[in-house]
């Protein structure tokens, strides 16, 4: 596979036509989406919107592949099959509650109403800085000092600690004003719908309506959030060995809210993924914070981070799973701490009257884990709204496979055996990975990486349990307490010294409706300082160590006692056709329709070498019959976005999606200006050809109209005929 920016010049010579025919690129065909040949006898439930590559399912002779796919036409739309539509739910900026429909929405969750109402929860993720700036003044009436901070802060290196600022420094009302507009971004929202002929809308003054940002509770206590289980023991502990922001249990706001899932009893579980971009991730060994100071706050024009520097947020209070119920706008708000505080992406619970209740979920890192969380007490009605007291006391586990298809739970308890990874494991793929673990020295934060099976004999013979990496820690009835909540806080640390296997970035899970099994998304298996996915494990169709396109697992968990064992395999792999892939990249988010079959969606993050495979899509897995096995794209995303949340209405008649960041990496779109680039294809006979594609640079979505910022948003998409999506 290869990619390049072609000159005018090179393109005509690819194609032979003379450099000085001036009118016949032109001329040249595009390739619409929306058609797509026959697949034989199989019968389609829609006609797949054509993907920029040659894909297995697409009904085509390799002759006629390479006859169609020789050129190619990206679009800034939001494209959907030959006879549905996709409508505009709520777009960046509208007014919400007491706030405003955020940035960057993801997860969305549907929960109908009587009377051909619903609600809709959404989760806003992150900021976009070059989208967001340009846009914001016209989202939301009001400009910014971006430009006068970025040049204010540029002689200080574009970040600054605020405390450290003198209480007259005209740094800080700059700070302060954009700090409080992205948090305002963040967080977690819920609007009402109402259905029509036309099909879902928004409902304004819903009194169910809902803002939930990054600086809730902030200005006002009673908006702030509280913590359940063993975390909050250490938040009020008075004499922490790191810093205390003087709140004890109570916490301000929730922000990073990425994927998500609705419980059997009707509330909303929003996941805090990359909270590190805003505050310090590392923490002490009783679970205290480190200084505010560690996570500066930036703007430089490119980045925009340490939002939580300016308001002194506790860093331990961000990277859980956070509980709402969208039916009650006055109920509070719980981060639930025996789900563990890791970058989560992923959750998918199971409640079965009689047992105890089951929480999955995933770490979203290079190197991060798949947990399992198990309730002391069991289920007696799985829609019982007391099943959330449940999530208080149980235990949290954490996956270790084995390559034969096998694998178990460990628990994260003091008990717990320390006998981690070592380095020479990846010496046998030709890889230097260091194994990174809580710091050697525990009075200081954070980890550190140790690169010598040597070293790590050493490091256990010091620590032979978690309880000793994380001691008591003082007297006192709330010792063990604090004990076990320092091990959550700190749970991707300590599942790395457990010995838990590292995976490649989980970023969703999800329980099959019919046979009950655990699917989950692994988007990528790459590696950074940080840790990689363990190569005995997580293999390409070839054997690849390194597959950067995703896989989806299918899970079959055991009972739920401790230390209890799973099947897993390998049911799809992203990837190029020809490369044992199905035809996507980077799966994320998953959903199951009623039948059982499987949606996904892409993220392939903007990475260049990943071209290839065009905007982000949205692909259906049947589950059975002549097109199980393969991957049908039901919707392209515009440039540079990232389609999120998928998830259905009650009578499976609209697909509601998440446009999240369009425009990200090229910014506003100001003109009509395309980027030609090559790409190498393979038709389905093997044979090599050379496709030319037109992108546009940069979103204009959803306007479409030139140099007008594009704005994240939400969709519904439906069938004209009103019937079943796929009926």
């Amino acid at each position: 596979m290869t990619r390049s920016v072609l000159k005018r010049r090179q393109l005509l010579e690819l194609l032979g036509i003379g450099a000085g025919s001036t009118a016949a690129v032109l001329l040249l065909p595009q390739l619409e989406a929306g058609g797509s040949g026959t697949t034989g006898k199989a019968a389609l439930p829609f006609r797949p919107v054509r993907a920029p590559l040659p894909l297995p399912g697409d009904g085509l002779g390799a002759a006629d592949q390479r006859r169609l796919y020789r050129t190619f036409k990206v679009e800034d739309k939001l494209l959907v099959p030959e006879g549905y539509r996709a409508e505009l739910i709520a777009v960046w900026g509208d007014p919400l509650a007491q706030g405003r429909f955020g940035f960057n929405n993801d997860y969305l969750a549907f929960q109908p109403l009587a009377d051909a109402r619903a609600l809709l929860s959404i989760n806003f993720e992150y900021i976009s800085p070059q989208t967001w700036a340009a846009g914001f003044a016209e989202a939301v009436g009001s400009p910014l000092p971006l430009e006068p901070l970025r040049q204010a802060l540029a002689s200080r290196g574009g970040s600054v600690d605020v405390a450290s600022l003198a209480a007259n420094d005209p740094l800080r009302p700059l700070i302060e004003a954009v700090a409080s507009a992205a948090m305002a971004d963040l967080g977690i929202g819920v609007i009402e719908l109402e259905q029509g002929p036309a099909g879902w809308r928004r409902r304004g003054g819903s009194r169910y309506e809902r803002r939930i940002d990054g600086l809730s509770g902030l200005n006002e206590p009673r908006q702030t959030l509280r913590c359940s289980g063993p975390a909050a023991a250490v938040f009020r502990h008075s004499q922490p060995l790191g810093y205390r922001d003087g709140l004890g249990d109570q916490i301000i706001g929730t922000f990073a809210n990425c994927a998500g899932g609705t419980t059997p009893w009707g509330t909303v579980l929003s996941a805090e993924e990359n909270f590190q971009s805003q505050v310090a991730e590392a923490v002490h060994a009783d679970g205290s914070a480190s200084s505010p100071q560690a996570k500066p706050f930036r703007w430089d024009g490119a980045r925009l981070d340490g939002l939580g520097n300016p308001f002194r947020l506790a860093g331990n209070k961000y990277g859980w799973m956070v509980e709402f119920d969208p039916r009650d706008p006055n109920s509070a708000v719980v981060k639930h701490s025996m789900l563990g505080r890791f970058r989560h992406e992923a959750v998918a619970v199971v409640a079965r009257a009689g047992e105890p209740l089951v929480v999955y979920s995933g770490c979203d890192r290079h190197g991060g884990h798949l947990y399992r969380f198990v309730s002391d007490a069991p289920v007696r009605d799985p829609r019982d709204p007391a099943n959330s007291n449940l999530l208080t006391a149980g235990r949290l586990e954490v996956a270790r496979f084995n390559a034969a298809g096998s694998g178990s739970w460990i628990a994260l308890e003091p008990e717990t055996a320390v006998q981690p990874k070592p380095p020479s494991h990846y010496e046998r793929f030709g890889w230097q990975q260091p194994t990174v673990l809580p710091h050697g020295d525990r009075q200081r934060s954070g980890s550190e990486a140790l690169g010598s099976d040597v070293d790590l004999q050493a490091y256990c013979g010091r620590y032979k349990t978690l309880g000793d990496l994380y001691p008591l820690g003082g007297a006192g009835k709330d010792a063990k307490l604090r004990q076990q909540g320092a091990i959550l806080i700190d749970a991707h640390l300590a599942a790395n010294a457990a010995g838990a296997t590292a995976c490649p970035r989980p970023e969703d899970t999800d329980i099959d409706p019919i046979n009950g099994d655990l699917l989950i998304a692994f988007t990528a298996a790459g590696r950074d300082e940080g840790g990689s996915s363990d190569p005995a494990i997580f293999r390409g169709p070839k054997g690849e160590t390194l597959w950067p396109h995703g896989w989806v697992m299918r899970l079959s968990d055991g009972d739920s006692t401790r230390g209890s064992n799973f099947r897993w395999r390998m049911v799809a792999s992203g990837g190029l056709p020809w490369e044992g892939g199905l035809g996507f990249s980077h799966p994320d988010n998953l959903a199951f329709d009623p039948a059982g079959n499987l949606w996904l969606v892409s993220d392939r993050s903007g990475d260049a070498d990943l071209d290839v495979f065009g905007n982000n899509s949205c692909w259906l897995l049947p589950r059975a019959g002549a097109l199980a096995g393969k991957a049908l794209c039901f919707a392209i995303g515009p440039v540079g976005c990232e389609l999120c949340g998928p998830c259905f209405d009650e009578g499976f008649r609209t697909l509601f999606m998440a446009v999240q960041h369009p425009g990200e990496g090229q910014g506003v779109r100001q003109g009509k200006e395309v980027e030609a680039q090559s790409h190498s294809l393979v038709d389905r006979s093997g044979q090599r050809f050379e496709q030319l594609r037109w992108v546009p640079l940069g979103s204009n979505w959803p306007s479409g109209v030139p140099a007008r910022p594009p704005r994240p948003g939400v969709v519904a998409i439906r069938r004209l005929d009103g019937k079943p999506l796929l009926g």
